[in-house]
């Protein structure tokens, strides 16, 4: 089983190079399931039904998110209605949506978790590590491939994520802070592990943003007001090789893909 997944989709640039990309993407690569996070897919903050149906119509069949999931009130009732879209899971009791949901294709199936660290992040949530014990043990028996996307600030919360997960899950990957790392490795026990999957969407801004008006704040200490950036459009991800009959990570690679607004 082959799975794609990419980072967190920043605005209209990087939802238009999904639509142009990922259909290609999905063939050359022979993906079974694409995944991606779609937290900042509308504006570069938050997720719009308009913005989560572009990227699902492009191939995505996953769509995870984070902190920025409640910006757009119009995605509420879509999270209780599509099982497609996952908010983090250890939001508490009584939020919109799901934290996993149980992707089924062709034979294969793999249950997908979305989590939220709490180290430096700026919802008060559930602990993430308690919270997924909680889901593997109501759904990890429905499916022996298992992806989470670790949404979170701190590298040492991710790498715990990770370490925690050793044998429990297929692919354990980091979202949030934009930068793809260079540290993917399989754990001992099976698990493909990435701290950063990156972002899709403007590489020359700062994490998708216009580079002047935050430079610009950090010197003044104003508020400022956010824009996305439109310069050197990537695709960041990675592509895991699953075995589906025992769920462990067989390989794992970096993707990052340029486009072109021409294209």
């Amino acid at each position: 089983m082959r799975v794609m997944i990419l980072g967190d989709v920043m605005g209209r640039p990087a939802r238009r190079a999904v639509r142009d990309l990922v259909p290609a993407l999905i063939e050359k690569e022979e993906i079974d399931l694409a995944i991606a996070n779609a937290e900042n897919a509308a504006g570069g903050m938050g997720v719009d039904i308009k913005s989560a149906n572009e990227l699902l119509s492009a191939g995505v069949q996953v769509l995870t998110s984070g902190n920025h999931i409640w910006k757009k009130k119009e995605i509420y009732p879509f999270l209780d209605d599509h099982a497609s879209l996952i908010r983090p899971a250890n939001f508490p009791a009584g939020a919109p949506g799901k934290g996993w949901c149980l992707w089924q294709r062709n034979g294969l199936r793999a249950l997908v978790i979305n989590l939220q660290g709490r180290v430096f992040m700026p919802n008060h949530v559930d602990d993430p590590f308690r919270c997924v014990d909680e889901i593997l043990k109501q759904q990890g028996v429905n499916s022996r491939v298992v992806i989470v996307d670790m949404h979170a600030e701190a590298t040492s919360e991710k790498y715990a994520m990770g370490w925690y997960l050793n044998g429990r899950a297929s692919i354990v990957y980091g979202t949030h802070t934009h930068v793809q790392t260079a540290d993917e490795r399989i754990l001992p026990a099976g698990t493909a592990y990435i701290t950063d999957v990156g972002m899709c969407g403007p590489f020359d801004s700062v994490i998708g943003m216009e580079k002047e008006t935050v430079i610009r704040g950090f010197i003044t200490q104003l508020p400022r007001q956010f824009e996305v950036a439109q310069d050197n459009v990537v695709l960041q991800g990675i592509v895991v090789d699953v075995d589906e009959t025992n769920g462990q990570a067989r390989e794992i690679r970096r993707l990052r893909v340029p486009w072109e607004a021409s294209q």
